[in-house]
Order: structure tokens, then C-alpha cells, then sequence
């Protein structure tokens, strides 16, 4: 059973969260929070496994309750939720070690296997976000130009044909159920190739992947 507990400044989306919670057998909802004091708070009270918590409250953020939060020497998982009026501090969560991002819309299925995903140690990130992310990394002038090109592609290619294919759609912003559709393959072959490519790039996550793949122009 993966212990949860939901930050969120809003009571109508605390109670959405917990009505989709509610659905999963292998989720318990072991606390709500409405700040990020009281998320602070919360995960010493409750020692949960994942934390769902908003980006911007009132009293004290997210943002800075999460940079505390994973500060800590044993911490829970923490997934961002974000409408994206604050792309900023998503990238700020990114660097303090959040390990998932969502958006406030996100289909209730996919929000349960983010959880179960980074429940497990595995980072998510939706599609969604994952493409505003790269954006915002490869929008800015790239003062490298040809070289850091090179290097990318040079990076990429250890890469077997296949795994040149996961690269590329998760260059696209795609999940691994996603990537198994598209490609036809199972979402355990799917992990297996993330987990190859991340190895053999030096990559420690798929939105540096996806980065590499920008880089390269491919």
C-alpha cells in the first residue's frame, strides 16, 4: 500500500484527488494539507510514501516546501502539480529533486500510475510538461551551437536503432504507455530501453534525454 498525502490550497481539488485515490486499492489517502507548512507538518506526521502537492499556496508554497522536503536524508517522492502560470518554479522544483510534475487536469488514470511510477523510483513527467520543459531549456540562446550538437548526437550514438526510437519519443514528450502504443511493445520493454539509454548517455533522467534528442536536431 503506497501512503499519500495531498497538498492542495484548494478544497474542491483536495477533494478530486481524494475521490481518485479512493478508486485505486493499492493508494491510502493518509492526510490532506492546504499549504506547505502544514505539507512539512503532514510528512512528519504521517511518513507518507508520495506527496501530490500544489505549486503555489498560500502561507508558504509548495515550492519552498518541497525544496525542505526533499532536503531531508529520508523523504517521500514528491509530484508538483501546476497549471503552468509559474514555469519558473516548476524548473526550481526540478533542480531541488521533485521527482514528478503534473498538470491540475491530468486524467485520473494517468495521475494514479504517476504515483505507482514514482512510488517506485521512477521519475514522471506529463507529456504536457515534459514539452514545456524541453521548450523552455532550448529556447534560450545556445552559445555551443554546432559543438554542443555534436556532442548530443555523439552521446546518442551508443544507442541501438530501437533505442534511438524510445530516445526520440521521449524527445517528444511521450510516456512509456505512450511509447509501448506507439511502438508496439510492452511497457516493460519499454523501461528496459529507458533504462539502457539513461546508462549508455549518462543521463540521469528522461528530460535530459529529451534535451540530448533537441540538441542532436533529430
Amino acid at each position: 500500500m503506497t501512503k499519500v498525502l495531498v497538498v492542495d490550497d484548494d478544497p474542491m481539488v483536495r477533494t478530486g484527488l481524494s475521490m481518485i485515490l479512493g478508486g485505486a486499492p493499492d493508494l491510502e489517502l493518509v492526510g490532506e494539507a492546504t499549504n506547505g507548512q502544514e505539507a512539512i507538518d503532514g510528512v512528519r506526521r504521517f511518513s507518507p510514501d508520495v506527496v501530490l502537492m500544489d505549486i503555489r499556496m498560500p502561507v508558504r508554497d509548495g515550492l519552498s516546501a518541497a525544496t525542505e522536503i526533499l532536503a531531508a536524508a529520508v523523504r517521500p517522492r514528491v509530484i508538483m502539480l501546476t497549471t503552468f502560470d509559474a514555469d519558473e518554479m516548476v524548473h526550481r522544483a526540478l533542480r531541488a529533486g521533485a521527482d514528478g510534475f503534473l498538470l491540475k487536469d491530468t486524467p485520473p488514470e494517468r495521475i494514479v500510475e504517476s504515483i505507482r511510477a514514482v512510488s517506485r523510483g521512477e521519475p514522471t513527467l506529463s507529456p504536457t510538461v515534459t514539452a514545456r520543459l524541453i521548450a523552455a531549456v532550448t529556447e534560450a540562446p545556445d552559445p555551443g551551437g554546432s559543438a554542443a550538437r555534436a556532442t548530443a548526437r555523439r552521446r546518442l550514438e551508443a544507442l541501438t536503432a530501437r533505442e534511438r526510437e524510445v530516445a526520440l519519443a521521449i524527445g517528444g514528450g511521450a510516456s512509456n504507455a505512450d511509447i509501448a502504443g506507439t511502438l508496439f511493445m510492452s511497457v516493460a520493454t519499454v523501461k528496459s530501453h529507458v533504462t539502457s539509454i539513461l546508462a549508455k548517455t549518462g543521463a540521469e533522467s528522461r528530460l535530459q534525454v529529451a534535451v540530448l534528442v533537441r540538441d542532436a536536431e533529430l
